[in-house]
Order: C-alpha cells, then structure tokens, then sequence
C-alpha cells in the first residue's frame, strides 16, 4: 500500500465484515492503508474471501471468528487482532442481527439475542479495545446505527431499541474517552441495497420510506463515511450521530 495512504500504520477492526456494509467498510480502510481484522461469527469462507480480497491489492488483514455478544470471544478477537498487527487504533461495531418479529410474537430470549449481538457486542468489544486505543493516542471508535431507530418500525421492537442504544452509547462514550483523544461516531445507514440471508420482501421500513436522491444507497458509500471518521481529517467530531441515507431521514 502507498504509505501515503490516510490510514497507513493504523490498525483496524471491524465486526460483522464478511459481507455488505461491514466487507464495505473492512475493504475501504485497507485501501486507504490501513491493517484490518475481518471478524464474523459463522461466516468463515466468506470472511476469508474478504481478506484474501484486500490481500490482492497488497494491503493487509486476517480474520478471527468471534461471536462478539460473549465477553470472552470480544476478547479474544481483540487480542487476536493486536497480536496479527502489533496494535489497535480503530473499531467499527458493525456486528448486528435485523430479525422482524411482531412484538406479540417476541420472546425474552430473541429479545435478548439481538440487544446481545448489536449492543451488548459494541460494549464489550470497546470494553476489550480501551486499552490499546488508549496507547494509539488516536484512537476512533464508530457505531453501525440504522434508519429505524430514528423514524421507529413495525416489527422491530428488539432492532430499533439496539440501535437506538448504540446512539445513547456513542455521546456517552464521546465525553468518557474524549480525555484519552478517542473519538466516539455513529453513521446510520438507511435504505441501503444489500444482500440478506433470507429471500422475503426485505426490512418492512423500506416499504414505508423512500430516499430523496430516488435510489437505494450502496454499501460503499456508508463505507465513505466510516472511512472519514476514521481517518486524521475528523478528529474534532465526535460524539454525532451522521446519517448516510439519501434523505430519507431529515433529522439529528
């Protein structure tokens, strides 16, 4: 990679990254040089493709299975990642599940799965990450939001209160670690075209909402945003919530 590069000498993890907006993402900081660490919970050969993808370009990943809702499993994915790059300077909690289930059909424990993956996961993982962000002296932590935890959603009770965390997560995190010069960002994707595991009409929201722009975003330009966060030129925001959705959503 050109050590020129925005991110070069930065090392990165990003959870949930063996497909869609997190391979976006994990692909977007190797190109502008940073180390990842590619991370998904069962997806291993679709993992493997992301790094050998960045690998083909000369830049610079592995990949370490981890289900991020369990402590010792954040842990070890931290510690794998500092031991394959020597360090830890970014973290993009992309790890989420996006099940629909009508609330009169919701049970604790699928309750408690989905707040365990997307908000439980981001506690942990940062929890496991602090320390070596803290020594980066640069450190920047991003949050993967959604659409519907800002315009609420039919069937998507647990989703929408997870993602809504991650928000209340970001601007307390924002005041706690300013001190050690860790920004703390939210980006929000909405009415973004990816590929899901189950064929169906897809998320009941995108039904109910429509992009001013007049199309579907790609995951590539969520990766944009992410990218900015991570990199020197936005090192006086933190603690915001910044919304990659064509319109779809005016708000803060």
């Amino acid at each position: 990679m050109n050590p020129e590069s925005a991110l070069a000498g930065r090392v990165a993890l990003v959870t949930g990254s063996s497909r869609n907006i997190g391979r976006a993402i994990a692909v977007a900081l190797a190109r502008d040089g940073a180390a990842v660490m590619v991370n998904a919970r069962t997806s291993t050969d679709a993992g493997a493709r992301v790094v050998a993808e960045i690998q083909s370009y000369g830049g610079r990943a592995a990949f370490h299975a981890a289900d991020v809702s369990r402590p010792a499993d954040a842990e070890a994915l931290v510690a794998a990642t500092v031991a394959a790059f020597g360090a830890l300077d970014v973290l993009v909690n992309n790890a989420s599940v996006r099940r629909e289930r009508a609330f009169d059909q919701l049970g604790f424990d699928e309750w408690k799965e989905i707040l365990g993956v997307t908000l439980d996961g981001a506690y942990l993982c940062i929890r496991a990450a602090l320390p070596h962000l803290v020594a980066s002296g640069r450190g920047a932590i991003v949050n993967i939001g959604g659409l519907s935890a800002h315009t609420g959603s039919a069937g998507r009770a647990h989703v929408v209160a997870a993602k809504a965390g991650l928000v209340g997560l970001t601007r307390a995190l924002a005041h706690d670690l300013a001190r050690h010069q860790i920004t703390v960002n939210c980006v929000s994707p909405g009415l973004i075209d990816t590929t899901r595991e189950a064929e169906g009409p897809g998320p009941a929201h995108h039904a109910t909402h429509s992009a001013l722009v007049g199309r579907r975003g790609q995951p590539d330009e969520v990766a944009a945003v992410v990218r900015f966060l991570c990199g020197s030129g936005a090192r006086y925001v933190t603690g915001q919530t910044i919304h990659a959705n064509g319109g779809a959503y005016l708000g803060s």
